[in-house]
C-alpha cells in the first residue's frame, strides 16, 4: 500500500474529527493508503510536519480550517516540494477555498474520497513580502479583514461564518480610510481605500468579488478588487450595488495581475488566509503559477 501522512486539527469542525478518524481511516485504506495521523499542536505545526515528513509520503492529506491547508502549502514551499498533490478535508468555520474546488465540508466522508480520488486541480498560490510568506486564496487590507483573527476560536466554533459578520458590525461606523498606491503589472493608482483584496478564489468569505470574468485557478494571474472609500453618500451606494450585482464601477475596482506592490505612509494590517498577516507600509504580492495540485470534488476555472 502507498504510504499516507494525513495532518489533522484537532480543534477544528468543533473538534468532531475525534469522531470521524475511523471513518477517514477506512476511506484511505479503501484507496490503498496506509495512514500515518498527525494532529497539529498549535500555529506552524503543519508547516513543520510537512517540511519534516512530506518527503517520506507518497500523498499528504490535511483537514481543517483554510489555515490548516495554507500552513501545509507553506511546508511544501519551504521543502521545495511545487506540483506536490494535496488533499483537503475542510473542517473550519467557512471553508471559503473548498467551495472553490468543490469540496464538500458537510460530508466529511466524501471530502475524504475528494482527497485520495478526486480530481488534480493545479492551483497558483501567493507569496507576500521580504519574509515569504504564503497565501493559498486570499491577501486581503481594511473593512472586515481583521475579523477572522480577532474572532475567538470558541465564538469561530458555535456561530461559524455568522460569528465573523458579527464582529465586524463595529467597523462599519467607524469605516477607516487607507491611503495607499497599489501598483501592478498594467499601471498605478493612488487614493483612498476601504478595502483591498488580492484573492485566487471563486468565494471569499461568501463574497464573490467584481470581477465580470471567470476564475481560473491556475492563470498565473491574482483576481483583485480595490474599494475606494466613499466621499458621499452616492458613492457608498455604488459600492454597495457593485458588491451585489459582481460589477465593478469607479468605486469599486477589479483588475488582474501577476505582482503588486502597496505602499502607505502608516503601516497597515493584513490577512492572510483569514490569519493575521502583519502590518507593513509596503508589501509586495507575487504569484507562484501552479505550485501545487490539489485533488478537487468538481470541475472549477484551469487554463
Amino acid at each position: 500500500m502507498k504510504k499516507l501522512l494525513f495532518i489533522y486539527n484537532p480543534h477544528a469542525g468543533k473538534g468532531r474529527i475525534s469522531q470521524q478518524l475511523g471513518t477517514l481511516v477506512e476511506i484511505f485504506l479503501e484507496n490503498g493508503y496506509l495512514p500515518t495521523l498527525y494532529a497539529t499542536q498549535g500555529p506552524g505545526d503543519g508547516v513543520w510536519a510537512v517540511s519534516a515528513m512530506g518527503e517520506e509520503f507518497d500523498h499528504i492529506v490535511c483537514c481543517g480550517g483554510d489555515g490548516t491547508l495554507s500552513e501545509c502549502v507553506t511546508g511544501l514551499y519551504n521543502h521545495e516540494l511545487k506540483g506536490r498533490t494535496l488533499g483537503y478535508i475542510p473542517a473550519g468555520s467557512t471553508n471559503d477555498f473548498s467551495r472553490t474546488l468543490g469540496i464538500p465540508s458537510d460530508d466529511w466522508a466524501e471530502a475524504a474520497r475528494c482527497a485520495v480520488a478526486g480530481r488534480p486541480q493545479p492551483c497558483d498560490v501567493g507569496i507576500v513580502g521580504e519574509a515569504g510568506h504564503l497565501f493559498t486564496y486570499v491577501a486581503a487590507f481594511g473593512l472586515f479583514t481583521d475579523t477572522s483573527y480577532a474572532t475567538p476560536q470558541p465564538m469561530k466554533n458555535l456561530l461559524g461564518h455568522t460569528a465573523y459578520l458579527l464582529a465586524g458590525i463595529g467597523s462599519l461606523a467607524a469605516l477607516r480610510s487607507y491611503p495607499m498606491k497599489v501598483t501592478w503589472d498594467g499601471g498605478v493608482i493612488e487614493d483612498d481605500f476601504i478595502f483591498g483584496m488580492v484573492s485566487n478564489s471563486v468565494s471569499v468569505g461568501g463574497f464573490q468579488g467584481v470581477n465580470p470574468a471567470p476564475v481560473v485557478l491556475d492563470d498565473g494571474l491574482f483576481e483583485v478588487l480595490l474599494v475606494r472609500t466613499p466621499k458621499a453618500i452616492g458613492d457608498l451606494s455604488q459600492i454597495v450595488a457593485a458588491l451585489i450585482s459582481h460589477k465593478p464601477n469607479e468605486n469599486c475596482i477589479a483588475l488582474r495581475s501577476a505582482k503588486l506592490s502597496f505602499e502607505s505612509e502608516e503601516p497597515v494590517s493584513w490577512t492572510l488566509d483569514g490569519e493575521f498577516g502583519g502590518e507593513h507600509k509596503r508589501l509586495e504580492v507575487s504569484n507562484l503559477p501552479s505550485f501545487v495540485t490539489i485533488l478537487s470534488g468538481s470541475e472549477v476555472g484551469t487554463t
